[in-house]
């Protein structure tokens, strides 16, 4: 029996590592931070960007390995923050972006499909705090002056 080595492709469980996910947070993050559109948003809301890191590490590695370290509400987190759909768009780029430019695709992948299902969950529910529901097809609209 032959086996082409070529064909072979590790599980993404043994592609997907805690130090694969402390890079692609860290180097996120650092595009956010720099970010006209994102960057105020999170720099309004974030003194301690140690601590941010490690929790987002942590909620990654519970996302994606299923480690449980996360052990946080991230709904209640992003409810009152000014965003709306352009924010999502952004924020999807620079993170498609950059675990493309680290990961071996096959866990770009696994990145990007569970953070567009985070993305849409924080959408949906950020829009039902403030008191609309929104329909397939409809995004999140910025949010009034009075609501935010």
């Amino acid at each position: 029996m032959h086996v082409m080595e070529s064909a072979m492709v590790a599980p993404v469980e043994d592609i997907i590592t805690e130090a694969l996910i402390d890079r692609v947070v860290r180097t996120f993050y650092a595009s956010v931070q720099t970010d006209p559109q994102l960057g105020p948003i999170f720099a309004a809301r974030i003194t301690n960007w140690d601590a941010h890191l490690n929790r987002m590490c942590a909620f990654w590695s519970s996302v994606l390995l299923m480690s449980g370290r996360y052990h946080g509400q991230p709904m209640q987190l992003h409810q009152g923050l000014p965003v709306d759909a352009r924010h999502f768009d952004r924020w999807l780029e620079l993170f498609a972006q950059t675990a493309r430019s680290i990961c071996p695709p096959v866990a770009a992948e696994q990145f990007v499909s569970r953070a567009e299902r985070i993305a849409e969950s924080l959408e949906l529910g950020i829009a039902a705090s403030r008191g609309g529901w929104l329909r397939k097809g409809e995004r999140l609209a910025p949010a009034s002056a009075d609501s935010a």
